[in-house]
This record gives C-alpha cells, sequence and structure tokens, in this order.
C-alpha cells in the first residue's frame, strides 16, 4: 500500500503535467469551431523595406493571428500593415470578411519578391486567389498603398536581418 500511493501521485502528476503542456502547445491553434469577433490587439513589429519604403509591419504568426488578420479594424493608416508568413509555398487565398475597410495585399513569393498585388474589398467574403502557388508571405496595406508608393510586382521585400526567407524560413525546406 505505501508503494502504490508515490507511484499513483507520481502518475497523476505526469498526467497533469502532460495536460498543461498540451494546453500551452494547442494556445496558438484555434479551435476547429474558434471565429474571431473583434479585432486582435497590435501585434509585435518587424521594420521592412518594400524598395525604397519603409513599415513597422506586424506579424501574423501563428494560425489565430492569420485568421484574424485585420477584422474588425477600422481607421487603417497609411502606415499600418500586417506581414502573414504562410506555413508552405501555396496559393494564397485571402478574404476580407468582417473587414470593414477596403485594404491592399501583396502575394510575395519564397524569394521575397512581389509576385502579385491585389485590391481586397471590405466584408467581401469571396477569397482572392493566387495566380501561383508559389506564395510564402502576404502584406497587407492600407487601401492603395502601392500604388500610392510606386510599389510592383518584381519588388523585393526585406528585413533588417537580409531576405524574408532569411529572416523567417531558417532550418526550413
Amino acid at each position: 500500500m505505501k508503494f502504490f500511493i508515490p507511484v499513483t501521485v507520481l502518475l497523476a502528476a505526469l498526467i497533469v503535467a502532460g495536460c498543461k503542456k498540451d494546453a500551452i502547445a494547442d494556445a496558438t491553434q484555434p479551435p476547429a469551431d474558434w471565429r474571431p469577433t473583434e479585432a486582435q490587439p497590435k501585434l509585435p513589429t518587424m521594420k521592412i523595406y518594400v524598395g525604397a519604403e519603409t513599415l513597422d509591419a506586424e506579424l501574423a504568426l501563428t494560425p489565430r493571428e492569420e485568421e484574424t488578420g485585420m477584422m474588425f479594424r477600422t481607421n487603417i493608416q497609411d502606415s499600418d500593415s500586417m506581414l502573414f508568413v504562410l506555413p508552405s509555398p501555396q496559393r494564397a487565398d485571402f478574404w476580407m470578411k468582417n473587414c470593414p475597410e477596403s485594404i491592399s495585399a501583396a502575394y510575395i513569393n519564397t524569394d521575397g519578391f512581389i509576385a502579385e498585388i491585389h485590391h481586397l474589398e471590405k466584408n467581401d467574403t469571396n477569397g482572392v486567389i493566387a495566380a501561383t502557388d508559389d506564395i510564402r508571405f502576404v502584406l497587407e496595406t492600407s487601401d492603395g498603398w502601392f500604388t500610392r508608393h510606386n510599389i510592383a510586382i518584381g519588388t523585393l521585400i526585406r528585413t533588417e536581418k537580409g531576405s524574408l526567407a532569411e529572416t523567417f524560413l531558417q532550418g526550413q525546406p
């Protein structure tokens, strides 16, 4: 009986510790039925260079941050931007559900070059699908920002650490 109690306590402690670890690991994954209901707080930012322009872009790095994006945000300024780091090269598909303001989005390939620039209409639930399947980053800005700043397809985007790939994809295929 003396052996049974410590073993039981040890097993219970391991189970509780395992549950806490799983809860922490899953904190960045939204539950399957989770949907944003309000604007997310301002995310951590990073200085990025878009051609000759500089932006302090918010970084949407987790699935929850990516899914929420700029939803519910109002009064988007010319200096506001959000960089999405996608988990793998893909045919990006962004939409504007619960977004009360139109924005512009650059679909960027793995090498950090703008491959496409799109207008995303406010509250449009139809996705704007990339023409190619090699999009690895998306930069959202105020509506018309790329045109106002003479940024076109083919423009390289960098950070203080180097290319977008060097900054975000170290050790990834």
